[in-house]
């Protein structure tokens, strides 16, 4: 079934009691959530940037299951995929890597202050109340949801949700639909080393962070993204270029149609920093890379949330 609600959004069932709720166009803070409704306890993964987003999410919800969810996973600690937290934690216990929680308290609310014109609502940080570290496993009816913490990716603390019997997968932001995949605060090489993981999994049905629903195709191209961007970073590097002067004169070929391209000069800023030996997820300057990426679009990227 495929219902639609406001906000363009599209709740999507992949399998049987199993749904992706999908906001296009997935491009930056239009996130993917998910949810589980076997057992009468729901499980949802993430929520939504804005109060209002959060509020159809809610809404859609309620279309296809009386309950309220139960659980609420939390895939990262970025707002887009945790502001909305707020309006289930009556109801719900909030689940993530023992990380995220921490990083969602050091970072509050700081993603509204990037984009200062979205209507971002009456927002407050929900932080997470049970927190794992490697595993998890949720029993919702029939259904066993495997939480996985498999190595550092989009951020260092990524959550994927695995439906082994469904072979439903729910990658959170280290895969992208459409979208170019972000390392901002993760990295190249670790993703590069989840995705084999999780394409070990074999999955018939990927759910990513954002963009349409599809198959393990998801996580090839995201690999082969990954694969190109530090390719472009040790011919920068032999060149003696900056990430942002490689970015500047980089051909993107069959990804330059992928959403918010602009996401190349901190992809390439991490693949410099890993080519000159630095490990997954070391610190960088994520202001600095934002300001980079800002002056190489030739302004603010759009956010439509």
């Amino acid at each position: 079934m495929t219902a639609s609600f406001p906000s363009a959004a599209r709740l999507v069932e992949v399998a049987e009691e199993v749904f992706a709720y999908v906001q296009p166009d997935g491009g930056w803070c239009l996130n993917n959530a998910g949810l589980i409704t076997a057992g009468g306890r729901p499980l949802l993964i993430d929520t939504a940037a804005t109060e209002s987003r959060a509020v159809a999410l809610k809404s859609a919800l309620r279309q296809v299951t009386p309950h309220a969810p139960h659980f609420v996973v939390n895939t990262h600690p970025h707002g887009d995929h945790t502001f909305g937290n707020r309006l289930f934690a009556e109801d719900a216990v909030i689940i993530a890597h023992e990380a995220t929680r921490a990083e969602m308290d050091l970072a509050g609310l700081h993603l509204t202050g990037l984009w200062p014109d979205v209507c971002w609502g009456d927002l407050a940080v929900e932080l997470p109340s049970l927190t794992f570290r490697e595993t998890l496993t949720l029993h919702l009816g029939d259904i066993r949801a495997q939480l996985m913490h498999l190595g550092t990716a989009h951020t260092t603390n990524d959550t994927v949700v695995w439906l082994e019997d469904q072979r439903v997968l729910f990658t959170g932001d280290i895969a992208m639909s459409g979208a170019t995949p972000f390392c901002l605060t993760g990295s190249l090489s670790g993703s590069l080393a989840v995705i084999e993981k999780l394409r070990a999994l074999d999955p018939r049905t990927v759910v990513s962070g954002h963009g349409p629903v599809g198959g393990v195709e998801i996580l090839d191209t995201t690999a082969d993204y990954l694969r190109h961007v530090q390719s472009l970073a040790r011919e920068g590097l032999a060149a003696g270029l900056t990430p942002l002067e490689t970015a500047r004169e980089a051909d993107l070929g069959p990804f330059a149609e992928l959403l918010d391209s602009e996401r190349l000069v901190p992809n390439l800023h991490r693949a410099y920093a890993e080519a000159r030996g630095a490990a997954p997820g070391h610190h960088l300057d994520i202001g600095e890379l934002f300001s980079e990426m800002v002056d190489f679009h030739g302004g603010l990227p759009a956010c439509a949330a």
